[in-house]
């Protein structure tokens, strides 16, 4: 799933005006305008054309760093700032792992979802995850039970959130 498409998903399903959309990513410590924003939430269909995506002006492609800062920036906004304890650093360090994994964690952590709160969204989109299965989406990669996150997870919790948030 692309990352402009999990913004396009994550704003719809949580009702996030556009300006909002830019404090997010300012929180995330990501600058852009408000009109850089519009870009990045553009239908891909809408640019997929005969012009091609790279060199189209009207379409900018979120890569992982931004779509990790907007997701860092997202917990800020809907918790709070935290201060940093000791020895921490005051911007969390960028990660490695699968971007679908990071989004189900950094969204856990925003919404204050608890586990059966998970499963439940999952429900609601039509599929059944278990607690196991779930416990695995959420490990650290090098875990012996860390599993990566398809698209299809993904894509239905971001469903079931919508479904929850919009009714």
């Amino acid at each position: 799933m692309e990352n402009n498409d999990i913004l396009i998903r994550l704003r719809y399903a949580q009702d996030i005006k556009n300006t909002d959309m830019v404090e997010i990513f300012k929180l995330g410590g990501v600058k852009v305008t408000k009109e850089e924003v519009l870009k990045m939430l553009k239908k891909p269909d809408d640019v997929y054309g005969e012009i091609d995506v790279e060199e189209n002006e009207d379409y900018i492609k979120c890569n992982h760093r931004m779509l990790e800062s907007f997701l860092n920036g997202f917990i800020t906004f809907k918790r709070g700032k935290q201060d940093p304890k000791p020895g921490q650093p005051e911007t969390p360090a960028l990660t490695n792992e699968s971007i679908n994994n990071m989004l189900l964690k950094k969204l856990k952590i925003a919404l204050a979802l608890t586990s059966e709160d998970m499963l439940d969204i999952f429900t609601k989109a039509g599929i059944t995850v278990t607690k196991g299965e779930l416990g695995a989406l959420l490990r650290k990669p090098g875990h012996k039970n860390y599993k990566e996150c398809g698209d299809k997870f993904a894509r239905n919790f971001l469903k079931g959130l919508a479904i929850k948030y919009r009714g």
